[in-house]
C-alpha cells in the first residue's frame, strides 16, 4: 500500500511538472519514484542534481553500481535495488558483481570490494570512520576524492531509499523482473 501520493504531469505541483518531463525524456518513463518526489519540487531537484552530479564523479559503471546498491541492499530498499540492477544491467555492468552486491556476499575484485567495504562503513558508522578505513581503502588504489564522492553518493540514496520507505514506492514494471527482498 503506497503511503504517499505518486504524481505524473497532470497531478504534480506546477514546479515539478518540468522536472517530471525531463525524467520523462531521460529514462522515457516517469519512474515511480520520481513520481513521488515531485510532491515536493525541491527534493525531487535535489535528487535530479545529485543523481547527475554522483554520475559525473571519478567512478566508473561497476563503481557506482557497487556505492549505489551497496547503500541500497543495506538500506532495504524494496524499490531502489531492483532498480539499480536494471540499471547496471544497461550499463553492461557484469552480473556477478550485481548478484554479490544483492546477495551482500563479497565481491571478488579486491578494489571494489574495498569500494563497498568504505560505503558501508560510512553508512554504518554515520560517517565515524577510522584511520583504519582509510588507510585500507587508499591502499585498494582510492584517494580522499572518492571518499567524499560516496558520501555524494549516500546523500542520492539517503533521499531515494528513505522516501521509497515512507512512500512504499511499487517497483516500476520495467524493474519487476529483478525483485528483492532483503
Amino acid at each position: 500500500m503506497t503511503t504517499l501520493k505518486i504524481y505524473n504531469n497532470e497531478t504534480a505541483p506546477e514546479e515539478s511538472k518540468v522536472l517530471l518531463d525531463k525524467s520523462q525524456k531521460a529514462y522515457g518513463m516517469i519512474p515511480g519514484l520520481h513520481g513521488v518526489l515531485a510532491g515536493s519540487p525541491q527534493l525531487l531537484d535535489a535528487y535530479q542534481i545529485l543523481h547527475e552530479l554522483f554520475t559525473n564523479t571519478s567512478f566508473n559503471e561497476e563503481e557506482l553500481t557497487v556505492v549505489w546498491q551497496a547503500i541500497n541492499v543495506e538500506h532495504a530498499c524494496h524499490y531502489c535495488v531492483p532498480a539499480h540492477t536494471g540499471i547496471a544491467k544497461m550499463m553492461k555492468v557484469d552480473d556477478t558483481i550485481t548478484e554479490a552486491l544483492r546477495t551482500e556476499a563479497p565481491l571478488k575484485n579486491p578494489k571494489l570490494e574495498a569500494l563497498r567495504t568504505m560505503a558501508l562503513t560510512i553508512v554504518r558508522n554515520r560517517g565515524n570512520v577510522t584511520q583504519d578505513d582509510l588507510n585500507a581503502f587508499y591502499a585498494a588504489g582510492y584517494e580522499e576524492k572518492q571518499v567524499l564522492e560516496i558520501i555524494l553518493g549516500l546523500s542520492q540514496k539517503v533521499i531515494s531509499n528513505y522516501t521509497n520507505h515512507i512512500a512504499n514506492t511499487p517497483v516500476d514494471s520495467a524493474f519487476q523482473a529483478f525483485a528483492w527482498k532483503k
